[in-house]
């Protein structure tokens, strides 16, 4: 990944990954032109999200530049047809027929224009480019694939079957009920054969991820590192044409900065907004605040193959040294609800009978004395850089959690980096604790426990805690072997009676999800699961007679 945008010229070197198309933005390049503005958060560290869990990439890429096979419909609460129109499953539930969706077009830009609709082909190819390992793009841009691995893609997948170019199977080694929604995530896009092998052909195999051709909504037309990614419409998008001139993600990490624009008319939509601007965001009647129930979790994950996070009993004095209730009022002002599972309490396979840990520091000495550490220890907490949706702040965060455990004797040092640096040191499992979060892509609760749990998602670093228990993915492995809600729940109940015995992270808060835009841009919904898509965006004459939140 780290080599996958390529050397232009030595006058016009960029530190991190480079841009798309000439040295620096022009005059020409002005951000603020017609169309659509979003101010985004943070840069995306490539433009294939099956390489990467983080939101930055997702954002910039899933909905945008790409399309599954099936989509998540969080309204219906179901999965609704996309690249494919229409599918099959077998009687046991190990043979899913796609008849694939005609007529769609995969994107130009400058090296290739394609000769061909959108195939088997292309599915074939950007499934078995993650499930074999000897396929010729499997090792291009790295070789992981953090949440195919983590959900076992490679080991479910028997094998993908051809029929015809609009009929594909695949056949499964077992049953798995969030099979679908696993092809529903933002991760799973198709990407086009005909350009890969034009590629090939060019020794330019790692252009397929910075430069990349998909069937989406719009096209990438330019990406200066720290400063805009420039969208075009697709033209000949099978969905329907985008109803705007174009779309730039203004990259603004400061949440101060991205409403300061805001408000300046600079930018039209904002990522992430501070629970602390609310307030000047409700008394601004051309703005308007949409909001979402969060399926999220933000926790602070122990690397338990560490001294002494290795030791359940150190992990469990800990979760009595923390205070979640001053960290939810002081950190998201009421915007969120404390968490005593990582599993939401609005999912139905949410365990209610979980015994919480008390905040309770003599508790947490006296576990602490009983496991050897009476005098307390050292250790490093690292935090992210940059707002993410389940944690607005998670410096702030870390400096509340290092004067809570400095009660109990231990002394935290907090560690932080850019947000690519941050994330790329995350898979070397050099800290001793770290504060991150998850998203789910859809509502099935696999999607809480096998990418950030199972000994699998070690392989792909998606398992921040470092931790691999064979009966607990037993457990998460029987849960997905029916579709039966009722079958299912006993295994997600006792899942999470595991989690809150060992404690390999300390689940803190479930937070609500924000956006804020201008009250003239219409067709922009809010997603429980994350993810943004401007397919349907418009913008409309200003009407600012309204105010309040949506």
């Amino acid at each position: 990944m780290k080599n996958w945008f390529i050397f232009i010229s030595k006058l016009c070197f960029l530190t991190g990954f480079f841009i798309l198309s000439g040295c620096s933005p022009s005059a020409d390049d002005n951000v603020h032109t017609p169309g659509i503005v979003y101010c985004s958060e943070g840069d995306p560290t490539s433009f294939n999200p099956q390489l990467t869990t983080n939101g930055t990439t997702t954002d910039a890429s899933s909905y945008q530049i790409y399309n599954r096979l099936v989509e998540y419909d969080p309204a219906l609460g179901s999965i609704v047809a996309a690249l494919a129109r229409h599918w099959f499953i077998n009687e046991d539930g190990t043979s899913y027929t796609f008849y694939l969706r005609k007529n769609v077009k995969f994107h130009s830009n400058d090296n290739f224009t394609p000769t061909r609709d959108f195939n088997a082909d292309d599915v074939l190819f950007s499934f078995n480019r993650i499930i074999d390992s000897t396929h010729p793009y499997h090792n291009v841009s790295g070789g992981s694939y953090p949440f195919f691995q983590s959900v076992g893609f490679t080991d479910i997948i028997n094998k993908i079957v051809k029929v015809n170019d609009y009929m594909i199977v695949i056949h499964l080694t077992e049953k798995d009920a969030s099979f679908m929604a696993n092809l529903a995530a933002n991760f799973a896009i198709i990407q086009s054969k005909e350009y890969a092998d034009q590629l090939s052909e060019q020794q330019q195999q790692s252009q397929i991820d910075s430069h990349p051709i998909g069937t989406g909504p719009f096209v990438l037309d330019s990406y200066f590192q720290n400063d805009h990614i420039r969208y075009k419409p697709n033209q000949g998008y099978w969905n329907g044409t985008p109803d705007i001139e174009q779309l730039v993600f203004d990259i603004t990490p400061k949440s101060t900065n991205r409403i300061a624009k805001l408000m300046t008319g600079d930018c039209d939509i904002s990522a992430l907004p501070q629970s602390s601007e609310i307030d000047i965001i409700r008394q601004n009647r051309k703005l308007e605040l949409q909001i979402q129930t969060g399926f999220n979790v933000a926790y602070l994950g122990f690397n338990t193959e560490r001294i002494p996070f290795n030791n359940p009993k150190v992990r469990q004095a800990l979760s009595h040294a923390i205070n979640k209730r001053a960290i939810v009022e002081a950190v998201y002002y009421g915007s969120a609800t404390i968490a005593d599972s990582v599993l939401p309490s609005l999912s139905w396979a949410y365990n209610d009978t979980l015994q919480p840990y008390e905040y309770s520091p003599e508790k947490a000495k006296k576990l602490l004395a009983e496991a050897g550490y009476s005098d307390g220890f050292d250790m490093t907490l690292w935090a992210a850089p940059v707002q993410r949706i389940y944690n607005p702040n998670a410096i702030k965060t870390a400096e509340l959690i290092q004067g809570q455990l400095k009660l109990v004797g231990v002394n935290v040092n907090i560690v932080t980096y850019g947000w690519n640096v941050f994330i790329d040191k995350l898979n070397d499992y050099s800290y001793d604790s770290v504060l991150m979060g998850w998203t789910a892509d859809n509502a099935d609760p696999d999607n809480f426990f096998r990418p950030l749990f199972s000994c699998a998602a070690l392989l792909s670093g998606g398992n921040r805690v470092n931790w691999c228990n064979d009966d607990f993915d037993e457990t998460i492995n029987q849960a997905i072997a029916s579709t039966d809600e009722k079958k299912r729940v006993p295994y997600y109940l006792a899942a999470q009676q595991t989690l809150n015995k060992q404690v390999p992270l300390i689940p803190i808060a479930h937070a609500l999800r924000f956006q804020v835009k201008s009250r003239n841009i219409t067709g922009l919904s809010l997603n429980p699961y994350g993810g943004i898509s401007f397919a349907k965006a418009k913008r409309k004459s200003a009407n600012v007679s309204d105010g309040g939140a949506k």
